[in-house]
């Protein structure tokens, strides 16, 4: 990877959304809707502790391999998002394969779903991958049973690559089906090439 998560240019607007690194102040505004039943039903994680997610996510403005920040509209914090850099399958000879795949994620507050605003981010957070960071690939994973987010990623030009059934455990529901979506930095080019005819 050529570039580090510290180069990253913030703030960006998309629409109405501005995208930031988060402060305290933020998070403590995200927690008042991130332990929702709407949210966590979703979730692998369900309720977090607010004092391990606050610093978790502070500490991750200074981490190499994690980009994560926050979108509000107004001042208002509705969604967090995330890219977190891995290194990609590969032979030892060189090092193109280091820092080459992102994993994506993102949550939106309940009273914002439907507006747009999970695609706005993920498809920031897919951009400064792939643009910014250099990646090769990018994934995103969530229950099969979550529409709204495998829509999210087919919109973005994902690619369903894996149903795993019952491959994930929920305290709720028991073993549920899970997918996972895939694109890759051409992919992502061509889309944007395409969109821009």
């Amino acid at each position: 990877m050529t570039t580090t998560t510290s180069d990253v240019t913030w703030p960006r607007q998309v629409g109405p959304l501005v995208l930031r690194p988060p402060s305290s102040a933020d998070l403590d505004h995200v927690l008042t809707w991130r332990n929702h039943p709407d949210v966590t039903r979703w979730l692998l994680t369900t309720t977090v502790d607010p004092d391990s997610y606050r610093a978790a996510w502070l500490a991750s403005g200074d981490d190499a391999t994690d980009v994560g920040v926050v979108a509000d509209v107004d001042g208002t914090v509705v969604a967090t998002g995330t890219i977190s850099v891995s290194d990609g399958m590969g032979q030892t000879q060189g090092d193109v394969w280091r820092g080459a795949e992102g994993s994506l994620g993102y949550l939106v507050d309940p009273a914002y779903a439907g507006r747009g605003v999970a695609t706005a981010v993920a498809g920031t957070l897919l951009d400064v991958a792939f643009t910014d960071l250099g990646l090769h690939r990018v994934t995103a994973g969530c229950f099969a049973a979550n529409r709204a987010s495998w829509r999210v990623m087919e919109k973005l030009g994902m690619r369903r690559e894996q149903h795993g059934v019952e491959d994930s455990w929920h305290a709720e529901l028991g073993w549920v089906d899970g997918y996972t979506y895939g694109i890759l930095a051409r992919e992502w080019r061509e889309r944007a090439g395409s969109v821009g005819r």
